[in-house]
């Protein structure tokens, strides 16, 4: 490969010392060295006499001129190594000529810390001992014999620039696994070659082959790691062909880029990698990428993501001395057979911050038509370079220049598109054009499953990944974190008064509960009531603050002031050594309690108790409930009270921002939505479903470049994350940049099957449903609407029916909280009422959506309880990564944004039009107020799901048509077959009495309808 670094620099090899030599003969053994490079002795030291500790001052230096006019250039430096062979010179004997010489051992100097911008390294290599040297050690633990090695240039080989914009390519071809059956060990000895080409300076083209692969026969796996080896020839010592420090070593075949890397493929991988007949090269091949190659580079995969890698195989050709032009003439003669070619697909290199590419690529048989629609490739590296398949197949052959590239290209072309212009002028085949099936030697690759594994390394990214400390600071400069609030220290006195007001709310609460039940009237007797009538009025009022739960509520009302004196008068901030100085504590604050309430009382009672006003404290979690009941009746203005109350409250709380955020969404508030979720960020700059949230609203809002980075962020932050990845797809696909939303769905796909695998073997290892037996009881957990643990009970029910189209029910969260109905439930899910749809039409409330009881905020769990659905049923598991994000943007109503996942959804080859998917389309009419539309995707869901039995979920979805339209005798129909398959008679004989009375057109379902209540047994009450 031609470069355009400067010419005419010497690298100087020293060689200072030899380290534990042993030779031939004991006594005084002289040695010398000979350093050679490409095949070409760059000269021999002095003859140096071996210490008896086996210590050699060689001193020799010898030097190479990197000039590309002389045929050396970066690429030879790059991956053709120093050979130091070192050879011992035996005394001569009587009447001997010459003296004679043993070769003791090899030793290997990688120049590439040259290539990589470094003018001086020193190293100390291993000197490889040759077949029967007396170097070979002959026990363990003995030292290997060394060299001392120094390696220098006047000035550095590259320049700044070179080094900026330049890249090292490393291709290694590990094996070809699973190869045809025809491949034998005996006959004539044949040579395994692959070859494919990368770009280089300008239009040209660099070819890289490997050759003289290894044929096995199988039996076991080839060991990793083991050590990667030199592409070239004449090495004399068996351990100088590894590569120092460089290894193959494998990988689960999930994690690897190309084809055969998915489940149903292990048990393939497994047999052919152990049993059957491969080809071993294990050689890796290395080309320095000047800044113009580079560019180059990253184009072609551009415009094509498909390079061919061909394997061919050809005897092997011994060329006698004399003879080479006979051989030359004989080029046409030497045929290819069992030509085959692999795809590989170069795209992930394109993705930011991918540097190497690892994976199986299947091998198919080479045609010219179908290589070329593939890659664009116009000729083959075998067969249409003229003399580079002989050059590379004869014993000891090096790599050598492509000589007429560029003609036999156009050729090739002319003849395609020749070839092309008869075809498409005739309508009848030409007689010319190869049969599909023409290479049947090639068709071989396909019947056995033949692959070869290919690792394709770059020393830097083509594209730089954005460090995650960048995305921070990006994300700190658009939304500031918000500064903490100051501590309040109110002292003693402030948490007394605190105490003291509280104690004057609580008593006008009490007061006036007092007036409520008795009356003004009776309080006026005062003195004059005797104390068996007070005492009776004293405990009916115990009992209806207890019974109202208020008694509680003042409690809860008292406690943070209690909590506040402790702190600020007792200074009590830990906890209690012992239990008597706990009891002992609470007694003296019981007694100073008592004394203050009673000042308190004095100081309020009987003055200013008329007219004062209860308050009644209402918790976080409570004002959240009010503010979905609003939502639920369109009460929009009464709901942003209760979020705005939260807000006031609890200002450091990012949950409550999430909440009427996702309000603000869902009356299509975008302004006010975006400025929720920043706060939310700006209070957690690491909390992701903030980070997904601005991003979403940035791309609605047509902040692109916030967008990115919020994305972006997210996934650095948590890279298991399937809805962030999926949503960088997504944002990539608005941007039309098909090769990063390609890396964000593939990663996306590859956590998500990650996490699938890891819920399987949990659940394997677990003995049971996952729950948590309190007092007796059964708890199933769930989710709140940020990931926060919560206990809760659902319960979907059908009562009368409503005016038909009435909007009295909505779908959020119904897809997760399905799951969580089963069948088999002691109380009925679906209860219909006996009233007559045709002659009380009024409209009601057809479900009682989740009401999460308290739960513990945790600011600091982990997302992905909130955006992983959990692998033991508690929710419905997802399928699809488009399916797990439209859930996530479906629970913050985003709406807008979800139209475009469900047109990936119905695209995936995973996904499809399934329930889940007809429900979400339900749930975006509903938002719309499309009540028709909604009630007719809500059947689908249900008849789909009763169709593949999953009945449960057909249940929730028929009991959500119902509640739109309740005059539907389809919709009835089912609910009666669900009811009936269920075990419910009573639900099942009301659905169906409502099913005849509606008069159901549909025949097949009513005799559909009616096996079954024969089948079961019960459903008709005419039986």
């Amino acid at each position: 490969m031609e470069q355009a670094s400067p010419t005419g620099k010497p690298v100087q090899i020293t060689v200072t010392d030899g380290y534990d030599l042993k030779c031939y003969k004991g006594d005084a053994p002289v040695t010398f060295i000979r350093a050679e490079f490409n095949q070409v002795v760059l000269g021999d030291s002095a003859k140096i006499i071996v210490s008896p500790e086996g210590i050699a001052k060689y001193n020799f230096t010898s030097s190479l001129e990197l000039n590309p006019e002389a045929g050396i250039t970066l690429d030879d430096l790059a991956h053709r190594p120093v050979f130091l062979t070192v050879t011992e010179v035996l005394p001569k004997e009587k009447k001997q000529k010459e003296e004679k010489t043993l070769i003791l051992g090899q030793a290997v100097v990688d120049l590439l810390p040259l290539v990589e911008g470094e003018s001086s390294f020193e190293v100390m290599v291993p000197l490889h001992p040759v077949p029967g040297s007396p170097l070979e050690p002959l026990q363990s633990g003995v030292k290997q014999c060394s060299l001392q090695v120094k390696v220098f240039v006047a000035e550095p080989l590259l320049t700044a620039a070179q080094i900026s914009g330049g890249n090292l390519l490393k291709v290694t071809l590990e094996a070809a696994y699973s190869v045809p059956e025809s491949f034998i060990p005996v006959g004539p000895v044949q040579n395994y070659m692959v070859a494919l080409q990368v770009p280089s300076v300008g239009e040209k083209d660099c070819p890289i082959f490997f050759k003289n692969g290894t044929l096995k026969l199988g039996g076991e796996r080839e060991p990793v790691p083991r050590p990667k080896k030199w592409p070239v020839a004449n090495i004399v010592a068996p351990g100088a062909n590894n590569i120092p420090d460089a290894f193959i070593i494998g990988g689960p075949y999930e994690e690897e880029e190309g084809e055969l890397n998915h489940a149903e493929d292990r048990e393939f991988r497994n047999q052919s990698e152990c049993m059957k007949k491969r080809i071993i090269w294990d050689l890796e091949s290395r080309r320095y990428l000047d800044p113009t190659a580079v560019v180059s580079f990253q184009k072609r995969i551009a415009d094509c993501r498909l390079w061919p890698v061909e394997i061919t195989r050809v005897p092997l050709i011994t060329v006698p001395k004399g003879k080479a032009g006979r051989f030359d003439k004989a080029e046409d003669e030497n045929q290819l057979s069992f030509h085959g070619v692999a795809y590989v697909n170069m795209v992930p290199l394109l993705y930011p911050g991918v540097k190497r590419i690892r994976g199986a690529f299947r091998v198919y048989p080479y045609l010219d038509s179908i290589v070329y629609e593939k890659t664009k490739c116009l000729f083959s590296l075998f067969r249409d370079t003229d003399h580079h398949l002989i050059q590379n197949n004869k014993i000891g052959g090096i790599n050598s220049p492509l000589s007429k590239p560029v003609a036999s290209k156009i050729l090739k072309e002319d003849k395609i598109q020749a070839s092309s212009i008869k075809s498409q002028s005739s309508d009848t085949p030409l007689e010319t054009e190869p049969p599909l099936n023409h290479n049947l030697e090639g068709q071989q690759y396909v019947d056995t499953g033949t692959y070869i594994v290919l690792e394709i390394q770059l020393n830097k990214a083509l594209v730089p990944k954005r460090l995650p400390e960048e995305l921070a600071r990006r994300v700190k400069e658009m939304i500031p974190p918000r500064p903490p609030l100051t501590r309040r220290t109110g002292g003693a006195q402030k948490a007394l008064s605190d105490y003291h007001m509280q104690i004057k709310n609580i008593s006008r609460a009490i007061l006036d509960e007092y007036y409520r039940i008795f009356g003004k009237q009776v309080a006026e007797l005062g003195s004059d009531m005797d104390s068996e009538t007070l005492e009776e009025q004293k405990c009916q009022l115990n009992y209806e603050l207890n019974c109202s739960g208020k008694y509680f509520a003042f409690k809860e009302q008292l406690k943070h002031a209690v909590v506040k004196i402790v702190r600020e008068k007792y200074l009590k901030t830990t906890a209690f050594e012992s239990q008597e100085e706990l009891q002992t504590f609470i007694s003296e604050l019981y007694v100073f309690l008592v004394d203050q309430m009673h000042m308190a009382l004095n100081q309020a009672m009987p003055d200013d108790v008329q007219g004062a006003a209860s308050t009644i404290y209402t918790s976080s979690e409570q004002l959240r409930l009010f503010a979905f009941e609003a939502e639920v009746n369109e009460n929009f203005e009464m709901a942003a009270v209760y979020y705005e109350e939260r807000l006031v409250r609890e200002p450091q709380n990012l949950e409550h921002w999430l909440d009427y955020g996702a309000f603000c969404l869902l009356t299509e508030d975008n302004i006010k939505a975006q400025e929720c979720f920043r706060k939310a960020l700006s209070l957690n700059q690491n909390h992701i479903q903030s980070l997904l949230l601005c991003g979403v609203m940035a791309v609605l809002m047509e902040n692109y470049e916030q967008a990115e980075i919020f994305f972006e962020d997210a996934t650095c932050l948590e890279p298991t994350n399937v809805v962030a990845w999926t949503l960088l797809g997504l944002y990539y696909e608005i941007q039309n940049n098909d090769i990063r939303m390609e890396m964000a769905f593939h990663e996306a796909f590859k956590q998500l099957q990650a996490r699938i695998l890891q819920a399987q073997i949990t659940k394997e290892k677990s003995t049971g449903t996952v729950e948590c037996v309190e007092e007796g009881g059964k708890v199933e957990s769930s989710l709140g609407p940020w990931g926060i643990a919560s206990g809760s009970t659902t319960a979907i029910k059908v009562e009368a029916p409503a005016e038909p189209g009435a909007p009295t029910s909505i779908l959020d969260g119904f897809v997760e909280e399905s799951s969580k109905l089963q069948s088999d439930s002691q109380e009925p899910v679906v209860s219909v009422q006996s009233q007559d749809p045709t002659v009380s039409p009024k409209p009601s409330n057809m479900f009682a959506k989740e009401i999460p009881a308290k739960r513990e905020v945790s600011k600091y769990q982990d997302s992905s309880t909130f955006l992983h659905p959990t692998p033991y049923g508690v929710f419905q598991t997802t399928t699809t990564i488009f399916m797990e994000t439209i859930h996530f943007l479906m629970k913050v109503n985003a709406v807008q944004y979800v139209h475009r996942v469900l047109a990936h959804e119905l695209l995936c080859p995973q996904g499809g039009p399934s329930c889940e998917y007809y429900l979400v389309l339900a749930q975006t009419h509903l938002h719309k107020k499309d009540f028709a539309k909604a009630e007719e995707y809500l059947q689908q869901a249900s008849q789909m799901d009763y169709l593949l039995e999953e009945i449960t979920e057909a249940e929730d979805a028929l009991s959500e048509a119902n509640a739109l339209n309740n005059c539907n005798a389809e919709v009835w129909a089912y609910l009666a077959l669900v009811s009936l398959k269920a075990g419910r008679q009573l639900e099942a004989e009301q659905a169906y009495k409502y099913t005849i009375k509606l008069k159901l057109k549909d025949e097949a379902l009513l005799a559909e309808i009616h096996m079954v209540q024969e089948t079961v047994g019960f459903g008709n009450p005419s039986f």
